[in-house]
């Protein structure tokens, strides 16, 4: 069973084949996400990956990579801190927070960090066991 400060750390990879799936499956086109001249107008290094493909990262954790597959997600909260720009290195952590026997709940604390430390993406994530 888990326990509070328990921690996991993994890093994901911002890829074209991510981009393009993403575009392909939620079809959000929002010039910010599809269009360099745009997005460096903004302000911007470059196009902005859509900040749910961070939601795919979470749910790959949870599903894939705890000690045990009985697991749901209850809550998510995200906040987004900076940009994430296509082929980024991602680096995620998260560590137990709270672990609440009585109702087999955990929940982490979490944040992803681009390759220069900054943090581009933090929250909380409460899931539920399966007995």
């Amino acid at each position: 069973m888990l326990k509070v400060n328990d921690k996991f750390e993994m890093s994901f990879f911002v890829s074209n084949d991510i981009y393009i799936g993403f575009l392909d499956l939620f079809k959000d086109k929002n010039p910010l996400h599809t269009n360099e001249h745009f997005a460096i107008d903004k302000g911007f290094d470059g196009k902005v990956m859509h900040g749910n493909i961070l939601n795919g990262f979470i749910s790959y954790f949870i599903g894939e990579c705890l000690p045990t597959k009985n697991v749901i997600i209850h809550t998510q909260e995200i906040q987004y801190k900076n940009p994430v720009y296509l082929n980024d290195e991602i680096f995620f952590s998260a560590i137990v927070s709270e672990v609440i026997e009585s109702v087999n709940v955990i929940q982490f604390k979490f944040s992803f960090k681009n390759s220069s430390s900054k943090i581009v993406a933090k929250g909380k994530i409460q899931i539920g066991i399966f007995i």
